[in-house]
Order: C-alpha cells, then sequence, then structure tokens
C-alpha cells in the first residue's frame, strides 16, 4: 500500500522516467516555441500599456509621442533578437548570457550575468501571472477582491504542470500560446480594416481626459519622461535570452532549430506589440496609473479596476464587451501571460542546474527528478516568486518596476562578451572573416543599445522599486561566491593524502543500551561481529529505578557484555555520552570509537514522532566528533511489512530493455 505523500506525488507529477528517455523529451520548433517564447510573446500584451502609463503622467498631449516610444521599442527587439542568434550559433551548449559572459570577460562578470538573469526570471513568474490575473479581472471584475489567491493558485498550478516535465509542459502550453497569436492577429487585422473602410474603432475610454500629474511638461523634464515611458516598454523584451538557455531542449541539429525558433519569435513579436500600440493610438485609449486621475471614468475609482489596454481595443474592434470575440481574447491574453511564467520554469531551472554544476549553487539543483526535470530548481523559482506577489499585493505595476533592470544587465554583459568572443575568432581565422565581422557588428551595436537602455532604467526606476534589484543582484553575486568557497574549501581538504591510508591503531566498539530487549540484543550481535579490540555496553542513569532494572536483567541473562553506567545528575543523555567518548580516545588519537545505537524502524510517518528522537539528538552531537563513527542498528517494527519498498511496477519498454522486476511473494 503506498503512502499517501507517494499517491499524491504520483497523480501530480505522474511516473518516474528512465534516465535512458532523456533522449525522447527533446523538442521540435513548433513546441520549443510556446515553451521558451511564451514570455516575450506575451510581453507585447502590456508593454504598450507601460508606455501609456508613464505619458499619461504629462497629460493627454503626451500620448501623442507613444508612436516614437513604441518605434524605439521595436527596434531595440529587432537588434536583441538578431544579437541573440549569434549567442545560440556560438555557445550551443545552453549556457547563454552566463556561459558567454564566464568565457569572455570572466567569473565575476558570469555571476553578475547569473544574479541578473535569476531576479530576472523570479520576476517573469511573479509578473507575467499578476498580469494575466489583470486580463481575467478585466473580464470579471467580481474577482478583484481574490486577487492575490489567483495569483498564487495559479503560480502552484505552472509548477506542478512543470514538475511533470518539459515535454508534457510544452504539450499543454502550445495551444493557448498559438490562439493568442492567432487571436491578436485577427484582432489587428479587424481593426485596420475598419479604419481603411472608413469605421475606425473608438475604445470605452476615448472620450475620458487625463488629468495630468505634472501639467506643461518642457526640455529636460519631458525627455526624462519619455525615456521613462521606453524604459517601461522594453519589458517586451523580457525571455528574449531563454532559447539561448534552453538550446540543449531542441531536437537536432540543436543550435539551428533555436536559431530559426528565435526568428520565429522576434518576427511574431516586433509584428504584434507594433499591432497592439497603433490600434490603442487609433482606438484614442485612456489609461492612467491612478485611476481617479480619469475624468469621465465610469464607476469607483477607488476600487474598481481599469480594463488594459489589450482589452479596450478587443472590445472596440469586436464589437462590445459582450462579443464572443472579445471573451476568446481575454481568455487567450490571460493565458498567455499566466503561461508566460513557463519561460521562466524551464529558463531558471536550467540556468540553476549549469551554476550549481559550477559549483556556485547547491548540487541538488543539478539533479532531475522523476519526470527528467530540474525539479529542485522549479520548486525554488516557485516559492520565491509566490512570496513576491504576496508582499507587492500582485500590482503588476509596482511588479513591473523591479523587472527589467536584471535583464537588461545580462543583455549588456551578453553582448559585450560576444564582441571580445568574435575579436579572438578574427585573431585566428583565415576564411570567413567577413561573415565574422558582421556578427561582431550586430553584437556590438546590441551591446551599445542595451547599455544605454541599462542607463535609463537604472536612472527612471531605480526610486520606483528599482533600487531593490540593484541589491538583490550583489546579494546573489555574494552568495553565489560564498557556496564556490565552500565546495572549494570541502574539495581540497577531501583530497586523499598518505596519512588517510593508516588503518587505526585499535578499535573500540560501544553499544548503547537503554533496555534489554531484541533491538539491543541486535546491536549488541553486530558489534561483535565487526571483531573490535574493545566491546562494551553502555547506559545512562537517568533514573534510578530503570537502571538497577536493567541491570538485574543483565545479571539474569548472563550476558558476557560488561555493562558500564554512566551517572547523568541532570537526566541528560547526550551529554555524558558524548564526554564518556572523549575521554576514551584523549589517550590515543589514532584510536577510533565506534557507537552502535539500537534504532526503531517504522511504517507510518506519525510513528517517527513516538521513537528515536534520543538516538537522532545524539547522532548529531557525536558525528561532530573527530574519530568517531556511528552506527544505527535497524530493528524493523510489524508496522513496516505495510511498506512494500521491493514491489516495483515495470516501465513501458524493460522487457525488451531486458530489465527484470523484483517482486516480494505473496
Amino acid at each position: 500500500m503506498p503512502a499517501p505523500t507517494s499517491w499524491l506525488k504520483r497523480l501530480v507529477v505522474g511516473r518516474p522516467f528512465r534516465s535512458d528517455t532523456l533522449g525522447e523529451t527533446l523538442l521540435p520548433k513548433w513546441l520549443a516555441l510556446p515553451i521558451f517564447a511564451s514570455d516575450p510573446l506575451s510581453s507585447v500584451a502590456y508593454a504598450t500599456q507601460e508606455i501609456l502609463l508613464i505619458l499619461s503622467i504629462g497629460g493627454l498631449a503626451c500620448f501623442t509621442l507613444a508612436p516614437w516610444v513604441g518605434l524605439g521599442v521595436a527596434v531595440l527587439l529587432t537588434v536583441v533578437v538578431i544579437s541573440y542568434r549569434q549567442v545560440v550559433k556560438a555557445y550551443p551548449s545552453g549556457g547563454g548570457s552566463y556561459e558567454v559572459a564566464s568565457r569572455n570577460l570572466g567569473s565575476h562578470a558570469g555571476l553578475v550575468v547569473a544574479g541578473a538573469l535569476m531576479v530576472d526570471y523570479i520576476m517573469t513568474v511573479a509578473v507575467s501571472v499578476a498580469s494575466g490575473v489583470d486580463n481575467i479581472i478585466s473580464a470579471v471584475p467580481e474577482l478583484n477582491d481574490h486577487r492575490i489567491l489567483l495569483d498564487i493558485g495559479f503560480i502552484v498550478l505552472l509548477a506542478a504542470m512543470n514538475l511533470r516535465g518539459i515535454r508534457e509542459s510544452g504539450r499543454a502550453f502550445a495551444a493557448p500560446t498559438y490562439l493568442f497569436i492567432a487571436t491578436v492577429v485577427l484582432m489587428i487585422a479587424a481593426g485596420f480594416a475598419r479604419v481603411a473602410t472608413g469605421h475606425p474603432p473608438v475604445s470605452e475610454s476615448a472620450g475620458y481626459t487625463v488629468r495630468p500629474e505634472q501639467a506643461g511638461l518642457t526640455g529636460f523634464a519631458l525627455v526624462f519622461l519619455l525615456l521613462r515611458s521606453f524604459s517601461s516598454g522594453c519589458t517586451a523584451l523580457t525571455g528574449v535570452e531563454a532559447i539561448s538557455n534552453g538550446v540543449p531542449a531542441f531536437r537536432k541539429p540543436k543550435a539551428l532549430n533555436a536559431a530559426r525558433t528565435m526568428t520565429a519569435m522576434g518576427v511574431t513579436a516586433v509584428v504584434m506589440f507594433g499591432g497592439i500600440t497603433a490600434p490603442a493610438l487609433i482606438t484614442k485609449v485612456h489609461i492612467a496609473e491612478n485611476t481617479c486621475d480619469l475624468a469621465g471614468f465610469r464607476g469607483d475609482c477607488t476600487t474598481d479596476p481599469q480594463r488594459t489596454v489589450i482589452s479596450q481595443i478587443g472590445a472596440a474592434v469586436f464589437g462590445g464587451d459582450h462579443a464572443v470575440l472579445f471573451y476568446v481574447l481575454q481568455a487567450a491574453t490571460a493565458l498567455i501571460l499566466i503561461l508566460a511564467a513557463n519561460t521562466a520554469f524551464n529558463g531558471f531551472p536550467l540556468l540553476a542546474s549549469i551554476l550549481a554544476q559550477d559549483r556556485y549553487l547547491p548540487r541538488q539543483l543539478h539533479t532531475r527528478g522523476d519526470r527528467l526535470a530540474f525539479s529542485n530548481g522549479i520548486i525554488a523559482l516557485s516559492l520565491v516568486a509566490g512570496i513576491l506577489v504576496f508582499a507587492f499585493d500582485g500590482s503588476t505595476t509596482r511588479l513591473i518596476q523591479l523587472y527589467i533592470l536584471g535583464v537588461f544587465t545580462s543583455f549588456t554583459l551578453c553582448q559585450a562578451g560576444m564582441v571580445r568572443h568574435w575579436n579572438r575568432e578574427l585573431a585566428t581565422a583565415t576564411t570567413g572573416r567577413a561573415a565574422i565581422r558582421r556578427s561582431r557588428l550586430s553584437n556590438a551595436v546590441g551591446a551599445f543599445l542595451t547599455a544605454i537602455v541599462l542607463v535609463v532604467v537604472l536612472v527612471t526606476k531605480f526610486s520606483h522599486g528599482a533600487y531593490l534589484v540593484v541589491i538583490a543582484i550583489p546579494l546573489l553575486y555574494g552568495l553565489m561566491r560564498a557556496i564556490h568557497r565552500h565546495y572549494t574549501h570541502v574539495r581540497e581538504e577531501l583530497q586523499p593524502d598518505e596519512e588517510s591510508e593508516l588503518l587505526p591503531s585499535r578499535v573500540h566498539a560501544i553499544v548503547l543500551v537503554s533496555t534489554l530487549h531484541k533491538p539491543s540484543q541486535r546491536a549488541i550481535a553486530f558489534a561483535r561481529a565487526t571483531r573490535p579490540d574493545t566491546l562494551s555496553a553502555i547506559t545512562v542513569n537517568v533514573d534510578d529505578a530503570d537502571t538497577r532494572e536493567l541491570r538485574r536483567q543483565w545479571e539474569a541473562r548472563g550476558m558476557k557484555l560488561p555493562l558500564k553506567v554512566i551517572e547523568s545528575p541532570y537526566r541528560e543523555i547526550t551529554r555524558p555520552v558524548v564526554q564518556y567518548v572523549k575521554n576514551l580516545r584523549r589517550g590515543s588519537p589514532r584510536d577510533v570509537v565506534c557507537i552502535y545505537i539500537p534504532e526503531y524502524v517504522v511504517g507510518r510517518w506519525w510513528e517517527n514522532v513516538l521513537h528515536n528522537q534520543s538516538s537522532l539528538r545524539l547522532k548529531g552531537r557525536l558525528l561532530f566528533e573527530p574519530g568517531v563513527m556511528v552506527t544505527s542498528v535497524p530493528w524493523q517494527l510489524h508496522s513496516t511489512t505495510r511498506r512494500d519498498l521491493h514491489r516495483v511496477r515495470p516501465l513501458p519498454g524493460d522487457i525488451r530493455r531486458g530489465v527484470t522486476t523484483t517482486r516480494r511473494p505473496g
């Protein structure tokens, strides 16, 4: 009978996959696109909105600047996609920005990139889920009071899907991604068709006016507002690097398939971003950070949410907020925004695995789980993102201020590293030098533009929450350096030497006895079988009556082994035993003391609370004593017969591979 936890795990995660089936989980291009590109594709749903929200600070007059801001974002997105195609071709092993920076700029730059990417992936989950829930609330405003609960619920659902494996989660997420692309393209085409026929769509907020927070902006103030709006619109670039991190997950030829997928992602994202920005201006969407700044807003501005930009465009194009296509658009948008977090659920565990392999993160993050996914990384990402959403009340606008600083830090260092990579290639290349120069130029332009955006983002968003990222990245850098130092010191300390090959002078065996019963008899028999130089049994006198009864039983059974009683006036067990062992070793440092501890093995989880607590504390303390070995001698209680650990179901293909399964009789 399987344990309840095991049954629940199989229900959520599914049956385990064999290690030799890893190749069967590799992705074709059509499936890799929704898995690795759902974040940049979904970002177009709110990038235009973020541009307009910042421009609204200056009033309606500043909305006329939105096309130029949108054009700048589209150009930058194109340049970054072209630059990362070079990364995919040059470094197909899957390290992405981290590998590029580490190899070409040094380990310090690589760790800065790694810290920035980890922050980026965490924020991707938080922002994507929060934005998706915003669109659900736009369609069903009554859910506004349950925003945080919905956010956390979707994070848990995404984690569960990804724990089932990259290929299975990709199949589940492919349909919503392609539905979103198709619906947005239909909306864009229908909107421009209505414009062409002389009946341009009009949004529900077209009649609103915006009360400017800063009226009459000119000169430097206007430039600063434009830069801040541009930096907010650059959220459309988030997740672009995920494909470069996930190259090993593609089918062969891996690099070529990854590069083609990145091209498809870039073209689709640019078309959709431009196609949403233009209709937003045509339909005269008016939106503000503070709802009460919208004069004419229908409803209570202190409690009722504004509709998102894409939902207003959809309602205007498809014939109102009760049209079937409007609900299809809202459902597709909410799904893609929530599923955009899947980019992070694939990118973060892969990056964490590489960092763990390089000894910069705990080794547990390098291990694949039952479904050949990096389960520990998925769980860690879910926990941190959930805490972040809760701390910021699920507000997309507040969360997004923390978002793109990490993105452009990794972009800039990666592109700078690629420039140095091409310089090295040119120094040794005898053919194809023109192609190398073109690649270097694209990466140089990318490094220059992303560095400018990085400075703009840092300046314009620092006081709005980006300072938290400025703190977080150095903290992650310091943590990874500390972990690496620990692993380095441990490896150096454990190097074999001549002294470690010497045998101990003597072995003193000690059996801990509290009661004369079957477990203690087995421990004594096992200790005798090892043939130590000396063998004794000890008990701690916590209760005089119990100790006298133990002595009586010991003598009545004629035990040949001497029983030593250790006094404990304060009724402790651990400290007297540890002190006794220390005194025993003090005479000869080369002697080894082996402690045999009888332990119960129970079959039910709650029985663990009732047994073995003293032995656990004692083992935990003795492990810190040099020259002391601790051996647990198990005694299985009858409840363990319910735990059939030898019963294993055969996996598909086991018989064909010649794998046999052992079953317990009966």
